[in-house]
């Protein structure tokens, strides 16, 4: 009970007329700079960080509240409609989100999708305020082998359902991998496939590769088959959604936070893995199997709410520990410090009216977007009226911006267009994204699991399978299988 009395007392601070207004500044600015290929919400707060030196931290960490959700909507607004994700947790929203849009159905994806952030974020907000210190207490005893079997989960779910053969899955997943082991070697320094290539010593980021392999390939794709075709505008549809497409989102947009905001709250890779698991467990639970991969509400509406909520997932870990699972967590944490506050144990005594304001803040924010988004997305499927040629064209250009904005650096630019023309190849061969992607984001952290737990086992095959843990993730990763 007393996490709640203390709850209340953040509304007092959220609900003042000045913390509001930052509120509904962060949502906008977030929403409006989300749906920009690229820059997804750590860029978007990084962004902003600056702008928010003369606020107080109050008002300062509601504004970044608001920025991370609202960019998180914006992400998944540009994945759906022009099958360019914003950022990679809003990968998975494109899966059945793009299909409905090129139906007709865009404006309904966009309002599943807005609901679903509202259901996982205020049950991800509820579970950070009941659960805060348990969850933070499991999260240290989690070790290597465990991180490592979640992500082989992670690799095995999404090969196996996507794709019209799972050595097609296996193939895309591989193509990942290997650019994602572009680099230094995290544990020796020494480099990787960077043919003696100074700004490829850092790696390829992981924005540049969705970007390249979902925009890009799609603007070339089309570009390739526009003359043969001639295209043909695509309806908006109605904004709001009928009653059979809530009774089969329902439960989606329910269970989406269970496995949400579990993967938010422990070092596994942010929204990525609930995201990809839940839009797996959709599939399996469906009762529309012939829709999935042409547009089933269900494959944009779970994973929509599993990623709002690992969003709340990720502050348990990053104010009771001190521990940033995103890098927006790892930016929010460079903000904090900024103001001489130490997130940790001792946070919620120290500073109990940062803490829940901030807390108190996301439920307004989910209030905000909601109001916000619901009555826009009509407007936001428009987009898909605009002649395919100029739209595409405008894709390529953000894309481009987007992906020089994270380096700087020109080099970005020709790697992004190889990487389009990757894409573009695996369309042209029937090879599904989704798993390239997966393999970059999670591949050097899955190395980096693998030898330290073999490091801990001092080489011995057992020590992967040490943990009650693993076991229990590679019974389902079998059981998945069979």
């Amino acid at each position: 009970m007393d996490a709640f009395n203390s709850l209340l007392d953040g509304f007092g601070t959220a609900l003042t007329p000045i913390n509001l207004l930052w509120a509904a500044i962060g949502v906008l600015l977030g929403t409006a700079i989300g749906v920009l290929p690229g820059i997804g919400p750590a860029m978007a707060v990084a962004l902003l960080l600056p702008v928010t030196y003369g606020l107080d931290p109050i008002g300062a960490f509601i504004m970044f509240a608001g920025i991370y959700y609202g960019a998180m909507f914006g992400g998944s607004t540009t994945s759906i409609l022009l099958n360019t994700p914003g950022e990679s947790a809003a990968v998975v929203a494109a899966m059945e989100g793009n299909p409905m849009a090129k139906s007709g159905r865009g404006a309904q994806a966009l309002a599943a999708a807005a609901i679903g952030h509202f259901a996982g974020g205020m049950v991800g907000t509820l579970l950070l305020v009941a659960l805060a210190p348990t969850v933070a207490k499991l999260a240290v005893d989690i070790g290597a082998p465990d991180y490592f079997a979640i992500m082989v989960l992670a690799f095995i779910a999404v090969t196996s359902v996507l794709g019209s053969s799972r050595i097609r899955g296996l193939a895309s997943l591989l193509i990942g991998l290997t650019l994602g082991l572009v680099g230094l070697d995290q544990m020796t320094g020494q480099q990787r496939l960077t043919f003696g290539s100074l700004q490829l010593a850092d790696g390829i980021d992981v924005v540049i590769v969705a970007v390249g392999l979902f925009a890009i390939g799609e603007a070339l794709w089309v570009a390739a088959h526009l003359r043969r075709r001639p295209p043909e505008p695509i309806p908006v549809g109605r904004p709001w959604l009928g009653r059979g497409d809530v009774r089969r989102t329902w439960k989606s947009w329910l269970r989406g936070p269970f496995i949400g905001f579990p993967f938010g709250a422990i070092p596994a890779g942010g929204a990525e893995i609930p995201t990809f698991l839940s839009y797996v467990t959709e599939k399996r639970l469906s009762k529309h199997k012939d829709e999935w991969g042409k547009g089933a509400i269900e494959g944009v509406a779970g994973p929509e709410s599993a990623a709002s909520a690992s969003a709340a997932g990720t502050l348990v870990s990053m104010l009771t520990l001190g521990l940033p699972t995103t890098a927006v967590a790892a930016v929010m944490l460079a903000a904090f410090q900024q103001y001489g506050i130490q997130p940790g144990p001792l946070l919620f005594e120290r500073e109990p009216d940062l803490v829940w304001g901030l807390i108190a803040s996301l439920f307004v924010g989910m209030v905000l977007l909601l109001a916000l988004n619901l009555p826009l997305a009509p407007v936001w499927a428009k987009l898909l009226r605009i002649p395919r040629p100029y739209l595409y064209a405008g894709i390529m250009f953000f894309a481009a911006v987007g992906a020089y904005a994270v380096g700087g650096e020109v080099i970005d630019l020709v790697i992004l267009l190889i990487i389009g023309l990757i894409g573009f190849g695996m369309r042209r061969y029937g090879l599904p994204v989704l798993p390239a992607v997966i393999g970059v984001i999670l591949g050097p952290n899955a190395e980096q699991q693998l030898r330290r737990a073999l490091q801990i086992s001092d080489g011995s095959v057992t020590g992967l399978v040490n943990t009650p843990f693993a076991v229990t993730v590679y019974a389902v990763i079998v059981a998945l299988l069979a």
